[in-house]
């Protein structure tokens, strides 16, 4: 049966969640606030559950020509450089979970994504405001109704707030630091492989990993600071205040950051897990319905995830029975996304030995859907 799906926000999840539903012939609308997509953003780091449920919609090769395969996920120590753990990750992650890791330029996700999208299918410059059963108003006064409304929209989610009520994320008192830089600018060890260096507290940390076919290395740091709030991503940061912050860091850090020209600087925000997802023919996914700190780096996993089930619970049904299909995606899904919610935010996953097959082994199109419950 085919049902007319309106999905608010254009990002990962969101067009996800477009290319999953309309291959089982619903009729999907993806309303994007935003008037053209802009390559904003610099790295998603996409695991192996990720890129399974990628590659069962086919975009996967097209990813794989501007991605980065590392060879391995590695843990070391800040001043010392003494590994933790190491964790191979490319042919072998491949072998053990059906797809590998790979890295890649937001932009270039999203690209790949767009492209399986029919243009007709894109409403840009929509921003959703409010929701009433499955009307939608945005922003210039128009409105459409649908079968179903998700909600893709992100940490400041419209959707959310139109089903269950404003609320506010909570500051982690961190901030990030994000840039990029030629792999040929660098002389270090281990620039194919994600490399997590831990500091002399959790919170304090350096992640580094390839990008572009291995020709760029993306950078991530985090640290404390508490009078910072600014959340944006294309906020310009200051390059010498990122040296002075990581100083003491092993010689292969500065290395990095010294090849560092600009930088970004954002504020870390964050949910708790929330109980319901979804009311009547509304509901949410990616991080609209659990942000998270980046620390697991399962942020667009988690919402590629949920656009592959939530699909397979919309599969055959009819309008009558959309609210019930709903509470089977998020009953199926919700467990999951809070314990990666509450291992990122606890940032201690893989600092040692340790197994990484429940995040990684996960297969979203084969796990078994919840149980049909009664509405509550």
């Amino acid at each position: 049966m085919s049902l007319k799906i309106g999905i608010c926000g254009g990002g990962v999840g969101g067009l996800t969640a477009a290319i999953a539903l309309a291959r089982q012939g619903h009729d999907v609308t993806v309303n994007e606030q935003a008037r053209a997509f802009a390559r904003i953003g610099a790295d998603v780091n996409l695991t192996p559950n990720a890129v399974r449920a990628l590659d069962r919609l086919g975009v996967g090769e097209t990813l794989r020509e501007t991605a980065a395969r590392p060879a391995f996920r590695i843990s070391r120590t800040w001043d010392t450089g003494e590994e933790t753990s190491r964790l191979p990750m490319g042919d072998t992650a491949e072998e053990r979970y059906g797809s590998p890791q790979l890295t890649i330029h937001r932009g270039d996700l999203l690209q790949a994504l767009e492209a399986q999208v029919p243009e007709a299918s894109i409403k840009l410059g929509r921003k959703a405001e409010t929701i009433s059963g499955g009307t939608v108003t945005f922003a210039d006064g128009s409105t459409e109704t649908y079968d179903v409304v998700i909600g893709a929209d992100g940490i400041h989610s419209a959707v959310r707030t139109a089903i269950f009520g404003p609320d506010s994320p909570r500051f982690t008192g961190l901030v990030s630091y994000r840039a990029v830089v030629p792999r040929s600018s660098v002389e270090a060890e281990n620039l194919d492989s994600f490399t997590k260096w831990w500091g002399p507290q959790p919170d304090v940390q350096v992640v580094v990993f390839p990008l572009t076919r291995g020709e760029e290395i993306f950078i991530f740091a985090t640290t404390p600071q508490d009078d910072w709030r600014e959340e944006s991503w294309t906020m310009p940061g200051d390059v010498e205040e990122l040296r002075e912050v990581y100083r003491d860091f092993h010689p292969d850090v500065r290395a990095l950051l010294a090849a560092c020209e600009t930088v970004t600087k954002s504020a870390l925000y964050v949910r708790d897990p929330m109980p319901r997802w979804s009311s009547d023919h509304a509901t949410l996914l990616g991080d609209a319905a659990h942000p998270m700190v980046p620390f697991m780096a399962q942020g667009a996993c988690m919402a590629i995830e949920d656009a592959v089930v939530l699909a397979r619970a919309l599969d055959g049904v009819g309008t009558s029975d959309v609210p019930a299909a709903l509470r089977r995606y998020e009953d199926t899904r919700r467990d999951r996304t809070a314990k990666i919610q509450a291992g990122s935010l606890a940032n201690d996953w893989m600092k040692g030995q340790g197994n990484a097959d429940w995040v990684y082994g996960y297969d979203a199109w084969n796990v078994p859907l919840a149980e049909a419950t009664e509405s509550v």
